[in-house]
């Protein structure tokens, strides 16, 4: 779902900050994308502004992801807290969900050769708002709501195991990385976004709020902050005693949860599979380990954490399996889109992050700038 469907401002601000009528960019537009736009006798504004402001790379993603986007029934879970996580890692890989309805047909990962990644170069992991970023380093977004395995290892640390699973939160047409929790060996350590942006870290130790901690699996916990006006928070799980320079990282800003692997290497992930692939091979596969999954619709869907799976967050949320992840509403709904009077351009949102080294990051980073007109965005990442 691409970042300009949604509207992040609407939910914080109110509208009377609105005073800007998407009607002046409408007139001012094409009548090439005018067209574009048009589906159904409809015009979707969302797309004009995709159009506009994004380029034509977005705008053509937005229109073959709008015309393809189903709307699915959001049930809720009142069970209560779970007494605590199963400690012994699942003997094999589960089967797929065999329940689940017909998915729609979503845009595919990008076409990229396949060769192994034995000694990945790049980081991978999942932003809060939620791009993913593969082993291979191949960029996608999933906005369905629920749990998801991002990375498994059984072996991992000779059987210890590593199990990494995030939580996501669906906000109208978009989602975001609300919590995240990791467990290595029998410890498993959960952590939350705060909305208000607290000094507070708000996080779980063997399901014991703020208990103590100084390892996870017997490797050190750092924690950091950056003073510089973003109140971000970082906690790093240093692997380098076992994995020299490898570790696991994890980011809070406001509500929005980052989990990153740093220098990742063979001998550290090299039999990770989940939401960021396999390692070996570098192919977003299935949990058979055979299948490759070639839009990130299904690859969300395959990757919902399952009974057979840990369930290691503090409490459940809706959807838990056989719930399937909640996906968002279609976007060709009856909406107005107005924009603040002070509306960001592209030019400042590139410039707010033009900091960040990699350029698809970069893009990201713009992307979520201007989707939600909101320049402190670029402090996510």
């Amino acid at each position: 779902m691409s970042h300009a469907d949604h509207d992040f401002c609407s939910g914080t601000k109110g509208d009377d900050n609105f005073d800007l009528d998407i009607d002046q960019i409408i007139a001012e537009t094409t009548p090439e994308v005018i067209n574009k736009c048009t589906t159904e006798g409809e015009l979707d504004e969302g797309c004009v502004f995709d159009c506009n402001f994004l380029g034509d790379e977005a705008c053509d993603e937005f229109i073959d992801i709008v015309q393809n986007t189903a709307t699915a029934d959001i049930t809720v879970i009142t069970d209560g807290p779970t007494s605590g996580p199963t400690l012994d890692p699942t003997a094999g890989p589960t089967s797929p969900p065999t329940t689940a309805p017909v998915t729609p047909i979503i845009p595919s990962l990008p076409d990229v050769p396949d060769i192994p990644v034995s000694n990945a170069a790049t980081d991978a992991g999942s932003q809060g708002d939620p791009h993913f970023k593969t082993w291979r380093n191949e960029h996608f977004e999933y906005h369905g709501q629920c749990d998801l395995v991002l990375v498994k290892d059984s072996k991992f640390a000779e059987g210890l195991g590593l199990d990494v699973q995030i939580r996501t939160k669906l906000v109208r047409f978009w989602s975001y990385i609300k919590s995240a929790a990791i467990r290595i060996g029998n410890d498993v350590f959960e952590v939350e976004g705060d909305a208000a942006g607290t000094v507070e870290l708000r996080y779980w130790m063997n399901m014991e709020f703020q208990g103590p901690l100084e390892t996870i699996g017997g490797f050190p916990v750092i924690f950091n902050s950056r003073d510089n006006g973003t109140n971000k928070k970082i906690i790093q799980i240093d692997l380098s005693s076992k994995y020299p320079g490898a570790m696991i990282e994890i980011q809070v800003w406001k509500e929005f949860v980052k989990v990153d692997f740093k220098n990742p290497t063979f001998e550290a992930f090299g039999n990770a599979v989940g939401m960021l692939g396999d390692f070996k091979s570098g192919k977003t596969l299935a949990r058979d380990g055979f299948t490759e999954i070639d839009d990130f619709h299904k690859l969300g869907n395959e990757w919902q954490v399952l009974p057979t799976d840990l369930m290691m967050f503090h409490k459940a949320e809706a959807p838990q399996f056989p719930k399937k992840c909640i996906e968002p509403e279609d976007p060709r709904g009856e909406r107005r889109r107005r924009l603040d009077e002070s509306s960001v351009s592209a030019e400042d949102a590139e410039k707010a992050c033009a900091s960040l080294t990699d350029e698809l990051d970069r893009k990201d980073c713009v992307y979520d700038i201007i989707a939600t007109q909101d320049m402190a965005m670029a402090g996510a990442y």
